[in-house]
């Protein structure tokens, strides 16, 4: 989406002291998160009144607030969802940012006005997954931190809707969305706000101990020029965690390089960094040099740095233009400020002016200008009749209580509508009295013969011509999570040839596989991250015949998801816990000599398999995850067996060891199913 609006500088807000100091040193725009459903649940955040008292004040001085509800929902949280979305609408905010279809589902339903953002959570990192939130009503998108700036221009300058983009802060290892380590290492989920980083935590892939899947941070501050040719709308600061000092040296830093002015990188990093930034994705140069930890000698750059950060947010900034008129008659002298977004307010002198000897024009021109500690700066004043002499004084307390009655009306709250309906009745799935077996394989050739006896196959799109045409009919073809550079025009091409194949369908992964198989058979895979019956219902409308429910949801919860068609439980598998873009193996190696495959291992000898093809790698659980003794407890119409790493015999031994229901030989896991994540 071209615009010619310059490019919102959007800062981090935990809290009110962080917000505060984003709106003094200039941002446009902040996003901040509620007490709940918040990506950074360990943020401040902000309870209804303060989200109310946060809307005022951001509003009276023309920047605009973004609420993040942005985490996946139980079924249990539905209603809570409501009551979030009505505290936003009374609030007054702009704009909801959201991972889960069920948030998007509600505001349609209940809050049609509210504008919606779909979040970085939900992997959008294509043009066609940008066309298709467009289709569900999105007005902005905000894209994964792993595209070059000519991806990102490719998306910015074909989509409808508004482009954010991350340009400072911290980057996750993995693509937001489709992590899943922290859930399953211990058992606090980043799709529910809860990350424990763990990917900062030795994982070395030589054995030595180095922290492999620990990124730099971001820093595109210098590329907010080029981003904002590109068509991006808004320049994300990352950071709701970090304190006001951060906030504030990050707006600051943005806003000069904007203006085409040189920014201090060096203060960037002090304030906070991990062995300095990185600009690898942005940049095109994915490598080793992305890597970074933080140090000792950083955290002392922090602490030296901080008490001259706060100069950039101890006085406001003036950013609200306002017109003067001032109308002088003999008994008195009335002053209007107006603000050119139609608020307007007056204030009168206390006196009469004097009869003055020379000209008070200029006098009064300055009075009235001394707006300092205020939001607003004088655009221009006009003066209507003959001005007399009044004090100093006096010329301060008209301008003064006509600024405070201007601010007053800019930050008086207007609520969206907010209409509570009935959530839809949610119905129990039973539990089946046999659970059939679906099959997902990485390759062809890693299928045993006895697989072909089960309900159903999974089998990677690209993989299509080895399916014999006797087992087509039970095989539904896997799209990739991600679809990198020229990956989402090679699934295209797959889909054109194969779907008159006589497949049984295709496995969406992820919101653009929507507009890619557009018409025909779609199944839901995990990377859809289902938690919840009502954005089970909302993929339901958009034609899944199955759907996965993701591995996170307990199944005392799962139970309540049913939505009228199949779903699908993983019932075995090591599970993909990491999906990067970044190799962790280009530490010790690079492309050339390497297999595309190799290992990481974390503090307590753990061995943690790592996979590279389609332009992506995958880290693996080592322990996997196993249910064949527990097949009567799963609330799912079918269990999916997921293969990766096995080889061929091991595959072919899991599934007759499931089939008679027998117990684990070895170190094992029941995942999340009994012990929901936090």
């Amino acid at each position: 989406m071209n615009s010619n609006v310059p490019m919102e500088i959007l800062a981090p807000a935990g809290n009110m002291d962080a917000l505060t100091a984003a709106v003094y040193s200039g941002a446009n725009a902040v996003y901040l998160g509620l007490k709940r459903f918040s990506a950074r649940r360990t943020a401040g955040n902000f309870d209804a009144d303060e989200l109310r008292q946060a809307v005022s004040f951001c509003h009276g001085r023309g920047v605009k607030v973004y609420v993040a509800i942005n985490t996946t929902a139980h079924p249990a949280e539905v209603e809570g969802l409501c009551v979030a979305l009505a505290d936003v609408c009374a609030a007054g905010a702009d704009a909801v940012i959201l991972q889960d279809l069920a948030v998007a589902a509600l505001a349609r339903r209940m809050a049609p006005d509210l504008p919606i953002h779909g979040s970085t959570q939900m992997s959008v990192h294509t043009l066609e997954g940008a066309l298709e939130l467009a289709e569900l009503g999105f007005s902005r998108v905000i894209l994964a931190r792993e595209l070059s700036l000519a991806e990102i221009e490719h998306i910015a300058k074909n989509c409808p809707i508004e482009v954010e983009v991350f340009v400072h802060g911290a980057l996750c290892m993995s693509v937001s969305g489709q992590c899943y380590m922290s859930a399953f290492l211990g058992g606090r989920s980043g799709n529910r706000g809860g990350c424990a980083g763990p990917c900062r935590l030795p994982f070395a892939a030589d054995g030595s101990g180095a922290c492999h899947l620990s990124l730099k941070d971001l820093s595109a501050v210098g590329s907010l020029p080029a981003l904002a040719a590109a068509g991006v709308v808004s320049a994300k600061i990352e950071g709701r965690l970090r304190g006001p000092e951060y906030v504030a040296a990050a707006v600051n830093a943005c806003r000069n390089s904007l203006a085409g002015q040189p920014f201090d990188e060096k203060v960037l990093q002090d304030v906070f960094s991990r062995s300095g930034f990185t600009n690898g994705y942005i940049e095109g140069e994915i490598n080793g040099t992305m890597f970074g930890v933080r140090t000792a000698e950083d955290s002392a750059a922090s602490k030296a740095v901080m008490p001259a950060l706060r100069e950039l947010y101890r006085r406001e900034m003036p950013r609200v233009p306002v017109r003067f008129t001032l109308y002088c008659e003999e008994e008195g002298c009335k002053l209007t400020a107006a603000d050119g977004e139609g608020n307007t307010a007056i204030a009168y002198t206390q006196n009469a002016p004097q009869k003055a000897e020379k000209d008070q024009r200029s006098a009064i021109e300055r009075a009235l200008g001394k707006t300092g500690g205020t939001p607003f700066y004088l655009e221009s004043l006009t003066i209507e009749g003959e001005p007399g002499y009044l004090p100093g004084s006096e010329w301060n307390e008209v301008r003064r209580a006509a600024l405070e009655s201007l601010l007053k009306k800019r930050s008086a709250i207007k609520p969206w509508a907010f209409n509570r309906l009935p959530l839809p009745a949610a119905n129990r799935h039973p539990l089946p009295a046999k659970l059939p077996l679906w099959g997902r394989f990485e390759h062809w050739e890693q299928l045993p013969e006895n697989a072909e006896s089960l309900a159903g196959l999974i089998v990677p799109v690209f993989e299509a011509d080895k399916v014999p045409q006797n087992l087509r009919a039970k095989t539904v073809l896997e799209l990739p999570r991600a679809m990198f550079g020229a990956m989402e025009e090679a699934v295209a091409k797959a889909i054109a040839a194969t779907k008159n194949g006589g497949f049984s369908g295709y496995l969406a992964q992820n919101i653009a596989h929507f507009r890619l198989a557009k018409g025909l058979p779609l199944y839901g895979g995990f990377g859809l991250n289902i938690t919840n019956p009502l954005a089970a219902d909302t993929y339901g409308q958009l034609g899944l015949r199955a759907m996965t429910v993701l591995p996170e949801v307990p199944f005392n919860e799962m139970a309540a998801i049913a939505p009228g068609v199949p779903t699908w439980a993983l019932v075995y598998g090591h599970m993909p816990l990491m999906l990067t873009r970044a190799c962790p193996l280009q530490n010790v190696t690079d492309c050339a000599h390497c297999d595309k495959k190799g290992e990481l291992t974390d503090r307590k000898n753990k061995h943690f398999p790592v996979r590279c093809g389609g332009g992506v790698r995958q880290v693996y659980n080592p322990v996997p995850l196993y249910l064949g003794d527990r097949t009567g407890e799963i609330p799912a119409d079918a269990g999916v067996l997921l293969f990766t790493i096995e080889t061929k015999e091991q595959a072919a031994k899991v599934i007759d060891r499931y089939r008679k229901g027998e117990t684990w030989p070895g170190e094992f896991t029941r995942g999340l199913y009994y012990k929901p994540a936090q």
